[in-house]
């Protein structure tokens, strides 16, 4: 009988152990599931209307000055992006693998936004020797560029790598081993009207920073953003 008495009492604590401690348990596996799911899940909440500036020591990080030459020989600064939403991009037309996903994902862009004024798009090439004005305004139009403020630039290399990697922190580098002889991050940059870096929130107010210009899901992300940026006074 003693034995009983200690079965039912061990019973009866584990009991006790179920009611005061799962509910809790589960809220918390439930509570952790739904903080990943947040941090996964950017689109579509309240948060991801105010977009956040990237900042470097605190300070709101901008577009450093740079004059190069578009498709059209025409010189082309950083001034003429000013009272314009854009998008920012490194490529090169010889590029064999992320640039032309990149640059059709971009065109998706252009497609929307082209009729605008205040919308405009700069690729900056990472091959200027390559890639002369010529060899750039045949590259647009086989990409169908409807935009008249799509600029793709080229200059000194030395200066595009130094808008790249210290400018944006967006690598770039020569690279003879790899496919296409250079090696770049196929991100896409948010510039505002007043040349300031922009990029969305997650839900615990992280900034994107940057978005990828290969996936289709972050580009479906940037139309919401570069509009909500067009609407900002």
């Amino acid at each position: 009988m003693k034995k009983n008495y200690s079965y039912i009492g061990i019973a009866a604590i584990i009991l006790v152990f179920g009611i005061i401690f799962i509910p809790k348990i589960v809220d918390r596996v439930q509570s952790e599931s739904i903080v990943e799911k947040d941090r996964m899940n950017i689109e579509g909440t309240e948060r991801n209307t105010k977009l956040s500036y990237l900042k470097i020591d605190g300070k709101a990080r901008s577009v450093p000055d740079f004059l190069f030459t578009n498709q059209d020989n025409l010189e082309i600064s950083n001034e003429d992006f000013k009272g314009k939403v854009t998008v920012m991009e490194f490529f090169f037309t010889t590029c064999p693998t992320i640039c032309p996903v990149m640059n059709s994902n971009m065109r998706v862009l252009d497609e929307e936004f082209h009729k605008r004024d205040d919308f405009a798009i700069a690729s900056f090439t990472i091959d200027p020797e390559t890639d002369t004005p010529k060899v750039l305004k045949e590259y647009a139009e086989r990409y169908g560029v409807q935009s008249l403020n799509w600029h793709f630039l080229t200059g000194d290399m030395e200066d595009i790598h130094q808008l790249s990697n210290t400018g944006f922190n967006i690598f770039t580098g020569i690279n003879p081993e790899v496919a296409g002889g250079f090696e770049h991050q196929g991100f896409f940059a948010l510039i505002d009207k007043n040349g300031f870096i922009r990029s969305r929130q997650d839900n615990h107010g992280n900034p994107k920073v940057y978005y990828q210009g290969t996936d289709e899901a972050e580009i479906k992300m940037l139309q919401q953003d570069i509009q909500n940026l067009l609407d900002e006074e």
